[in-house]
C-alpha cells in the first residue's frame, strides 16, 4: 500500500526532580512526554489531537498483586486521550515488562503498514519517585485528579505472571532477588573468582555512568569508576549478592517518553520535515522459557539471541552496520547475557547504552526502553544512513523485543514476522524437569545472599537433586551460613534440601 510505510517522527522525554508534594501524576507526565514528542515532530497540539492510534506502557503500579495505594486513572489510555484532545479508534494498555516500548512499536509499525492505523503515539511513565516520598513523608494526593472510575483499557501483551506460585514462595518474584541468581551461574560457568568478577561488573557499568553524566534526563547524571560501582560502603550496600546498589536498576524515579509514528503519507501531510524521519527497519518478539525454573540454564538467553538475529536479517544489515546500541541494563548480566548473544564484546568501542541504561538514566518501570528509542532517533538524525539497535527486556530475562532504526529509507514494505514463529522454536528446547518436594542429596546450580539495610538475611539456592532435577530452596539463615556463601564459589557445592517447617519452601544446608 503507497504510504503505508511507518515512519517514527516524534519523540520526546521528561524528568521531574521538583518538590514531590508538587509532583505532575501519571497522566500528567504522559502528556508532557506527548506534547514533546510532538513538538519534535513539529506538529502542535492539533497533529497530537489527531492520533488514530494510542498504546500506553504500564504502570509499575498496576503489576498483578499490587494494590492501589496511588491513586491514578484506572483507564490511562482513555484519560490521556481526554487530555490532548483526541479519540483514537485503536486505545491500548499494556501489561507488565520491560519489553513493552519496543513491543508497542512493532506493533504499531505493523498496524500501519496494513494500513489500520495512521498515526499513533507509544508512550508511557513512571512516578514511584514522587508516589514513595508522598506516602512516606505524609503528603497525600490531593492534587493528582486522576479518573479512577472508568472502564478497565484494552490490554495489550502478555498477562502470565512473571514466576510460578512455587517460586513466588521462596522470593523469586523480585528482580533483585532473581537477577543476582543468572549472575552466579554465569560467573561460574566462565570458572572466574568473585573478586574478578566484581572487579569485571564494574568495568561493565562504569562507561554506562559515563553516558549517564551527558544525559540530560538521567536520574543519576554522575560519573563513576568501576571501583565505585562495586565497593560495598554505607551509600552501596549489598543487595542481592554479587550487586550493590549501584549495580541495580532504580525504579523510584519520575520520568516519561514517548514516540509518535506514523504512516508517510501522514508525515507529509502534517508537514514533518524528511530529516526527522526515522525508519523502523527490523524487528521481532519473543520470549524465553517462561518461568526461570523452566531455562536451560541460567546464563543465556534465546530469545535475545533469536529476536536479535531476525531483527537484523528483516533490516538486512549485518551487527557490523549498527552505529549506536541500546541493550536493557536493569542489571549487568542482561547486558552481559544479551552481549554474548547477540556477537558484541562487553568492550565494544560504540558503547552498550545510549542513555546511560537503568540504574543511572532511571529505571522507569515498564518503559525505559521508550527512553533509549527517543535518545536514538536524535542520535540517528545527528548521524543520517546510521543504524541504531535498541533491545528491550521483561520480567526475568523472559521477554525479549528488538529493533534496528535508522533515517535511511527501507528498501522492502515493512513486514512484522508472526513472533509465533519465533516462539515456537523456543517452547520446545530441552529443559530440566522440576520438582517442588525435592528429598535428599542435592548440589547448588546457582544462588544468592539477599541483604537488608541491616545486612544479610535469606539465601536462594536453585539446585538439583539426585535425579538431577531442578528446584527452588532456602538456605537457613544465620549468619555462618549466609556468610560462606559470598565468600567463595558455591556452585556445585553439595547438601541435603527437604521441604521446611513452614510447609511452604524447601530447605537446603549445604554440606
Amino acid at each position: 500500500m503507497v504510504g503505508a510505510t511507518p515512519v517514527l517522527i516524534g519523540a520526546g522525554q521528561f524528568t521531574y526532580r521538583g518538590d514531590p508534594a508538587a509532583s505532575p501524576s501519571p497522566v500528567a507526565l504522559l502528556k508532557i512526554a506527548a506534547e514533546r514528542a510532538a513538538a519534535d515532530a513539529g506538529i502542535g497540539a492539533k497533529g497530537l489531537a489527531g492520533i488514530d492510534g494510542l498504546a500506553v506502557a504500564g504502570f509499575t503500579i498496576d503489576a498483578p498483586g499490587s494494590t492501589r495505594t496511588v491513586p491514578h486513572s484506572s483507564n490511562p489510555p482513555a484519560s490521556l486521550a481526554k487530555e490532548i484532545g483526541a479519540a483514537p479508534g485503536w486505545a491500548v494498555y499494556s501489561h507488565m515488562g520491560g519489553n513493552t516500548p519496543q513491543q508497542l512499536v512493532n506493533v504499531i509499525a505493523e498496524r500501519i503498514a496494513r494500513g489500520e492505523t495512521e498515526l499513533a503515539l507509544a508512550v508511557g511513565a513512571e512516578f514511584l519517585g514522587s508516589a514513595v516520598k508522598r506516602l512516606t513523608k505524609g503528603l497525600g494526593f490531593d492534587d493528582w485528579h486522576e479518573d479512577e472510575d472508568l472502564p478497565e483499557p484494552e490490554r495489550i501483551g502478555d498477562p502470565r505472571s512473571g514466576v510460578s506460585p512455587y517460586e513466588a514462595r521462596h522470593g523469586l518474584n523480585r528482580p533483585i532477588n532473581t537477577y543476582p541468581l543468572f549472575e552466579n551461574a554465569l560467573r561460574a560457568r566462565d570458572r572466574r573468582s568473585i573478586a574478578d568478577h566484581q572487579a569485571r561488573l564494574g568495568r561493565l557499568f562504569a562507561p554506562f555512568t559515563k553516558v549517564a553524566a551527558g544525559n540530560p534526563e538521567a536520574w543519576f547524571p554522575v560519573e563513576r569508576t568501576a571501583e565505585e560501582l562495586v565497593a560495598v560502603s554505607e551509600k552501596n550496600r549489598m543487595v542481592g549478592f554479587p550487586y550493590p546498589k549501584l549495580l541495580n536498576a532504580i525504579m523510584e524515579v519520575d520520568q516519561s517518553a514517548g514516540v509518535i509514528v506514523a504512516s508517510e503519507k501522514k508525515a507529509r501531510e502534517l508537514g514533518v520535515p524528511e530529516d526527522k524521519w526515522v525508519y523502523l527497519h527490523g524487528c521481532a518478539d519473543a520470549a524465553d522459557l517462561w518461568f526461570p525454573l523452566d531455562r536451560q540454564n541460567f546464563y543465556s538467553s534465546p530469545a535475545m539471541r533469536l529476536t536479535g538475529q531476525r531483527a537484523l536479517e528483516m533490516a538486512r544489515v549485518g551487527l557490523d552496520r549498527i552505529d549506536f546500541i541500546d541493550l536493557y541494563s536493569c542489571f549487568p548480566v542482561a547486558v552481559e547475557v544479551g552481549a554474548e548473544e547477540l556477537g558484541l564484546a562487553l568492550d565494544d568501542p560504540r558503547g552498550l547504552t545510549v542513555t546511560g541504561g537503568l540504574p543511572y538514566a532511571g529505571g522507569p518501570g515498564n518503559n525505559y526502553a521508550m527512553h533509549s528509542i527517543a535518545v536514538m532517533a536524535r542520535k540517528l538524525r545527528a548521524k543520517p544512513g546510521a543504524y541504531g539497535l535498541v533491545t528491550a527486556n521483561g520480567w526475568y530475562l523472559t521477554k525479549q523485543s528488538t529493533g534496528i532504526y535508522s533515517t535511511t529509507r527501507p528498501n522492502a514494505p515493512f513486514e512484522r514476522q508472526d513472533p509465533g514463529v519465533l516462539q515456537r522454536q523456543i517452547d520446545v528446547l530441552p529443559h530440566p524437569a522440576v520438582t517442588e518436594t525435592p528429598q535428599g542429596a542435592a548440589r547448588i546450580e546457582t544462588y544468592t545472599v539477599v541483604h537488608r539495610r541491616e545486612g544479610p538475611f535469606m539465601g536462594i539456592v536453585i539446585g538439583r537433586d539426585e535425579a538431577d532435577r531442578r528446584f527452588v530452596a532456602h538456605t537457613p539463615n544465620d549468619a555462618a551460613t549466609l556468610a560462606a556463601l559470598e565468600q567463595g564459589e558455591q556452585v556445585g557445592r553439595t547438601g541435603r534440601v527437604a521441604p521446611a517447617q513452614d510447609g511452604q519452601t524447601n530447605l537446603f544446608v549445604p554440606d
